[in-house]
């Protein structure tokens, strides 16, 4: 029986080689320019060399220009494109507002007084009212009566119901609402807590679908008339966490999905002032590396639905407080324990105010690749007029100097019905440097791919002629010391001759 691979007798004499064609001849039917002049059936002459220096001078250009426009790819660069759309209808954002006083003094129970007497500045540790002679008569009166820890036994106290109980109510601040002139009430204002305490959302999304707006400027938005309480305000004695120098409220304006970060990013508003904020709203769409820097895959929240940064940090403070102190503040989520009132002043301020202030790399939040943001422009008159302020005492049973103090107006509308988009692109793609490189190619070598392949493949059936040339060579070499006059083929020397056998 024989085997698979078989063992040919061939006379030497019969093989026939596919010879490539000469330099000359694959140069005169190239695609290439220029190359026909150089490998020429003639001597080696001046015009030869001229062509040379040509050839090889315009190949040196082409790798200059495609090395160049590699790097420049390699760069990732990136174009801004800004446009601005029209739309019949419009979601109106979110308004969160803060008192820029977290806790009414009048609502400050004994037991309250005695566990948070120190963290408020009102008493020392010794639970002693602290700068006695700072403190006016009235406010003296009711802090001795509150004071009084004699025979008093402390019952158990929760951060978050304090807040809760003592911040001031939208009910009692607010004077008068309106949203596209239909009046709107203290209802419509969610809670949220903040490190401003406990603040109210309109158009939260919560209590229904967002409110929307179907025209632009003044009056087509929210307005509403504010007391901020000033008589509420605690008494200040010295500089802490929970002690405002300021009277008015805080305001930011985010989507519904976001939370609210209004210690970082809202804008204070004034009593004695009407403010109009003009908004226009701004979408962003970055790029994911390498030609930006956002999240292409967008980041998941550990206490949010959807991703933001406000989300984000709010979440790294969070861990970093549980982390540092094993306890989290009351505007924080998740399900900690809620700080002590000692924890508040020694742990929970400190480590936050260091986080947002001086360590830059804990809270590394990735931006997303989607963002919508509202740009502001504010503008303010004076409330209340000479001719008023009288007849607004007597509407709200109030002084005219409490009215001065106290009451504030806040507008906030959309400028148009339009939004801005603010898009990142790529500057320069794959099809681009291949454009540019082929349009290289044809100005200094007129060549082009199918040119590129043609030299690949005569490269490739000389290499292959040379190979089979020198596999006969060590074939004769072991035929002239074999008796036999054939010469013993593999299927692997066949295989060089393939256009014989076909």
């Amino acid at each position: 029986m024989k085997s698979p691979v078989m063992d040919l007798k061939v006379e030497s004499m019969d093989i026939d080689y596919d010879h490539p064609p000469p330099l000359q001849v694959f140069a005169h039917t190239s695609t290439l320019h220029g190359i026909s002049h150089i490998f020429s059936y003639e001597k080696i002459t001046a015009k030869c060399c001229l062509w040379v220096v040509f050839f090889l001078s315009s190949l040196t250009f082409l790798v200059y220009v495609c090395i160049d426009r590699i790097q420049f790819y390699l760069e990732y660069p990136h174009v801004t494109k800004l446009d601005e759309i029209s739309t019949p209808v419009m979601v109106f954002p979110a308004v969160t507002i803060c008192n820029l006083n977290s806790i009414r003094f009048s609502k400050i129970t004994r037991n309250d007084l005695y566990h948070t007497g120190e963290l408020l500045a009102l008493l020392n540790s010794r639970h002693e009212i602290r700068d006695a002679h700072l403190v006016e008569e009235s406010v003296m009166e009711v802090l001795k009566m509150k004071a009084d820890f004699r025979s008093f036994k402390p019952r158990h106290f929760n951060m978050w119901e304090f807040y809760n109980r003592t911040g001031h109510e939208m009910k009692e601040m607010l004077l008068s609402c309106q949203f596209r002139g239909s009046p709107c009430h203290p209802e419509d204002f969610s809670v949220v807590f903040t490190r401003y305490g406990k603040c109210y959302t309109f158009n939260s999304g919560e209590m229904g679908p967002p409110r929307i707006s179907v025209k632009g400027g003044m009056g087509n938005g929210l307005e509403i008339m504010l007391d901020i309480q000033q008589d509420e305000y605690l008494p200040v004695w010295g500089e802490t966490d929970e002690s405002s120098f300021e009277a008015g409220i805080k305001v930011q304006i985010h989507r519904q999905d976001e939370p609210p970060f209004i210690d970082q990013l809202g804008f204070g508003v004034a009593p004695g002032f009407q403010t109009f904020v003009s908004c226009q709203e701004q979408r962003l769409l970055y790029l994911p590396a390498p030609w930006g820097s956002c999240k292409s895959t967008s980041p998941s929240s550990d206490f949010f639905k959807t991703y933001s940064i406000s989300a984000c940090r709010t979440d790294c403070e969070t861990r970093y407080l549980v982390e540092n102190c094993n306890c989290r503040m009351v505007h924080m989520p998740g399900d900690a324990p809620y700080c002590t009132p000692v924890l508040y002043k020694e742990c929970a301020h400190p480590a936050l105010d260091f986080l947002v202030e001086t360590d830059n790399d804990y809270c590394l939040c990735e931006t997303p690749c989607n963002i919508t943001r509202f740009s502001k422009e504010l503008s303010f008159v004076k409330i209340p007029s000479k001719a008023s302020v009288k007849y607004l005492a007597k509407k709200f049973s109030k002084s005219e100097k409490y009215i001065t103090e106290n009451v504030l107006v806040l507008d906030v509308f959309f400028e148009a019905l339009n939004y801005e988009t603010i898009e990142q692109r790529k500057a320069y793609e794959i099809a681009g440097l291949l454009g540019d490189i082929g349009g290289q190619m044809g100005l200094f070598i007129g060549a082009s791919i199918l040119t590129i392949l043609e030299l690949f493949d005569y490269i490739y059936e000389v290499m292959k002629y040379r190979l089979c040339r020198c596999s006969n060579k060590k074939h004769q070499h072991n035929n002239n010391n074999n008796t036999d006059h054939g010469a013993v083929l593999s299927l692997d020397d066949v295989k060089c001759h393939v256009s014989k056998f076909h």
